[in-house]
């Protein structure tokens, strides 16, 4: 199957539907005009490899098959529509600035409902399971990590991974195809075509999303009290989180750009050799650099008309003095830190040390960049966020 054949909208469309038994409800239309640019985007753009494109298809048809799912779901139960999802507590920050140490670290506490890889990959349950026990799913992500984690060991020292551990919903945005796809292929023209266009539906679908998660976990026994979302993706769209999500409370995570925008582009180049045996890490590092320059300078703008709803936490914190700032974000959303939850958290900070792969390397050079020049693009953030830790340097 050549690009052409694989990335054949059409044809992506019917085989989700030939691959859900018939079902043809995809939901809300406004995913199609982005499934559109995106697959001309991997034709044209992504320089994939026959490897690479056939990965990416079978995201793409999984994507489409759990909406057509996910309808058919809400048609069955429609008590699902009726999940009230309260204000969640949402970690921002670049990617590399301890959000998911923050996240798993959060997850401890059984008053947040989060959501787990498996559950990121495999929103929808199996045929073969019931809503009880989602074992099937949980061995299919076990397997899949198992897998990524072999064909590129640096992973695990970037980015590590489990199935039942906390991850980004920025998996579940994708299904409404207004997303962050650049982390996975260079598709400019998909990133350009997305800036220009209004994405609320996608923070629509996340909340759709997370009533379908919710329902699915009291099924299990599963009670929390609101959820604790992480995705640097929200950067750039600010606006739309707070506006979608009435309440949010947001932590957001700093660290000098000097230091974690390498540190991104090296991760993003490694997602993309997985996909594509041409993979430009000049282009990973200047348009990842770019992109999170916008990201900051929206965020920045965005919280002049909200300053209650954002806490600000240090990397250097988070890695030193992680109960510490746990404590002042309890502080912030007005909870008490229950005994039984700290505990638990100690117990998690341990078993993380230990799980701890080698380092990760990297310098701004690999990527087409300077320190001089993250410096400068860089400046207005530094000077809001970083100016005690930028002067002690």
């Amino acid at each position: 199957m050549n690009l052409e054949q694989s990335f054949d909208v059409p044809q992506l469309l019917a085989d989700a539907r030939a691959a859900c038994n018939g079902l043809d409800d995809f939901g809300d239309a406004s995913f199609r005009p982005a499934l559109e640019v995106l697959c001309r985007a991997l034709i044209d753009e992504a320089k994939l490899s026959e490897t690479g494109a056939y990965l990416l298809r079978l995201k793409l048809l999984g994507h489409l098959s759990n909406r057509l799912r996910i309808e058919d779901y809400f048609k069955r139960y429609p008590e699902i529509a009726q999940e009230t999802v309260a204000a969640p507590l949402v970690i921002v920050g670049l990617p590399r600035t301890g959000t998911t140490k923050l996240h798993r670290l959060l997850s401890r506490d059984p008053r947040f409902y989060w959501m787990a890889f498996w559950e990121s990959q495999f929103p929808v349950p199996f045929p073969n399971e019931t809503l009880q026990k989602p074992s099937a799913r949980i061995a299919e992500a076990e397997s899949m990590v198992a897998m990524m984690t072999t064909a590129m060991p640096k992973l695990m020292a970037i980015h590590p991974m489990a199935a039942e551990e906390a991850d980004e919903e920025v998996m579940l945005m994708e299904h409404s195809l207004l997303s962050a796809f650049n982390a996975y292929a260079d598709v400019p023209s998909y990133m350009r075509w997305l800036d220009a266009h209004d994405q609320t539906p996608a923070y629509a679908y996340l909340r759709r999303m997370l009533q379908f998660l919710q329902w699915q976990k009291r099924q299990r026994g599963v009670t929390g009290e609101r959820w604790v979302l992480k995705a640097p993706h929200h950067l750039l769209r600010m606006d739309l989180l707070l506006r979608v999500f009435p309440g949010v409370q947001v932590i957001q995570t700093h660290r000098d750009p000097v230091q974690s925008i390498p540190s991104i582009a090296s991760f993003i180049h490694t997602l993309w050799c997985i996909y594509s045996e041409q993979a430009d890490a000049h282009a990973a590092g200047r348009s990842w650099s770019e992109t999170m320059q916008r990201a900051l300078n929206h965020t920045i703008k965005v919280r002049q008309s909200a300053p209650k709803q954002f806490l600000d936490v240090r990397f250097e914190d988070t890695v030193k003095r992680p109960l510490e700032v746990v404590r002042a974000i309890y502080a912030f959303i007005g909870w008490p830190l229950q005994p039984t939850a700290e505990s638990a958290m100690q117990a998690w900070l341990i078993e993380d040390q230990a799980s701890h792969q080698g380092g990760h390397d990297y310098g701004p050079e690999q990527f087409g960049l300077s320190v001089e020049g993250l410096r400068d693009d860089f400046a207005e953030y530094r000077r809001r966020h970083l100016a005690e830790s930028i002067a002690a340097a």
